[in-house]
């Protein structure tokens, strides 16, 4: 449990009580977008000072699986609980003179950090969620405004977030538009396998007259874990004619370098609490132009730009918005600052999954350049994982019988002269094996030694307990 400020009157960041803007409004000048500087080191931040930062964690817990909900230190907990506090203290002068000065310098620094022109393309909201619903609320409404045709689609890959995809069905489909959904060729052996198949889809687009309105790429899919290669993708999607891109990279920011204007894409989106260390809930937005875009919550802020729609949603926590400079002072003390944490938990998710794949006698999901902080892992065979409910059952056993967390995922065979063999049989089961700072080598020792129990019990899914 993280502790109260003993100060009262605590600032977390008092070069902000300088500029006092009434009624919450913000010019932006220079001092507004300069990101602080790294602080000064007497040496990188060492295990035991790591240990203590995640020292919240549930004790003797495999924590394999940061990809899901992300991590929080306690240095940032602790400077989302002074920023908590102060409001708590006089909410009135907080909410007039502190609070939209201090998501401007959030603001700010992830415009730099993803080099973006200007901080006005850069809006604080919830999740990758948000994004998708304003995305896909535009896009909405230009189905009903009659400017798009009932034969438009929207283009995305089968293994999309469902909540992506439930967007669609809430916003675009039943105003008309279709939608075409492309089949991730997993396991990946290459680029040029995802990009054939998304090819293909941007024809079956074009069908009976349609256009392709809106192509949803993710960065990183999450289940199956795979970097797509959005630059290519999106170079299709313009010699195309699709018009707008909205790339979902809910994974990618402290896990993979992001660059917008290299990307290329209309929209792009990623949480900052899953791999860049934020509490819960609050992501970047990315809108190269920001025409008739707005927080699916309206306010009375509503048509004064997405960035100012956000920063006001009603009365809520506004913390994780605000402790963007405490995050960028955490990862700074790691040796070679965010570059060097990615790739730190690249290096050591592809040696862990090399070393679970050499004891179970399977295959990656995917070649390691194509991982990030993530990589599928095959799973034996002889554990049958023949379905969603026995892969849900494994890591439900897991998790409760051997204290580890980690998603299992069923992949169903689509061609067995290429499907992946071990000596046994086919492999239908992967695990998703996150690594990140706090992670040790024995997290995934342990989930090699409980796999490793289940075949010499010669047990499998079907029967493991039902929890």
């Amino acid at each position: 449990m993280i502790a109260l400020p003993q100060n009262p009157n605590i600032h977390p960041n008092p070069t902000m009580d300088n500029d006092h803007h009434p009624n919450g409004t913000v010019e932006p000048t220079d001092h507004d977008h300069r990101t602080s500087k790294k602080p000064k080191l007497t040496g990188p931040i060492s295990e035991p000072e790591i240990r203590e930062e995640f020292s919240h964690h549930q004790p003797c817990i495999a924590r394999i699986n940061n990809g899901s909900f992300g991590s929080c230190p306690r240095s940032i907990l602790a400077a989302q609980n002074a920023w908590q506090l102060r409001f708590l203290q006089q909410p009135d002068d907080f909410f007039f003179n502190t609070l939209r000065n201090g998501i401007l310098h959030s603001r700010a620094a992830i415009k730099d950090i993803v080099n973006a022109d200007h901080v006005d393309q850069i809006s604080l909201v919830d999740n990758a969620t948000t994004a998708a619903a304003i995305v896909l609320q535009k896009i909405g409404r230009r189905f009903a405004s009659g400017n798009f045709r009932q034969n438009d689609a929207v283009i995305i890959f089968h293994c999309a977030y469902q909540a992506v995809k439930k967007s669609i069905e809430a916003y675009v489909t039943p105003l008309g538009g279709s939608v075409v959904e492309v089949q991730l060729p997993f396991p990946v052996h290459s680029d040029e396998g995802i990009i054939s198949e998304f090819r293909k889809g941007l024809e079956r687009g074009k069908l009976n007259g349609g256009r392709v309105r809106l192509a949803i790429i993710d960065h990183i899919t999450s289940m199956p874990s795979v970097v797509l290669p959005v630059r290519e993708l999106i170079r299709i999607c313009r010699e195309q004619g699709v018009d707008q891109v909205f790339v979902d990279g809910a994974h990618s920011i402290g896990s993979l370098h992001v660059d917008v204007k290299e990307i290329g894409a209309d929209f792009y989106v990623s949480n900052l609490y899953k791999w860049f260390f934020s509490p819960p809930s609050v992501a970047f937005m990315y809108c190269k132009e920001s025409n008739d875009v707005h927080h699916p919550v309206v306010s009375q802020e509503y048509g004064k730009g997405l960035p100012v729609e956000s920063g006001w949603v009603g009365m809520r926590d506004y913390s994780p918005q605000l402790v963007v400079p405490a995050i960028l002072e955490f990862v700074n003390r790691f040796e070679g600052g965010i570059e060097g944490i990615m790739r730190r938990n690249h290096e050591g998710v592809v040696k862990m999954g090399t070393m679970l794949v050499e004891s179970w006698g399977t295959v990656l999901g995917s070649p390691p350049e194509m991982c990030a902080s993530m990589v599928m892992v095959g799973l034996p065979s002889r554990l049958c994982v023949m379905s969603d409910d026995d892969a849900l059952r494994l890591r439900s056993y897991l998790r409760v019988h051997h204290g580890i967390e980690v998603p299992v995922y069923y992949q169903a065979l689509r061609n067995c002269d290429s499907d992946p063999r071990d000596k046994d049989g086919f492999i239908t089961g992967y695990v998703r094996i996150s690594q990140q700072v706090y992670n040790t080598v024995d997290d995934y020792h342990r989930l090699k030694t409980a796999i490793n129990q289940l075949l010499e019990d010669k047990k499998n899914c079907s029967g493991l307990p039902k929890e």
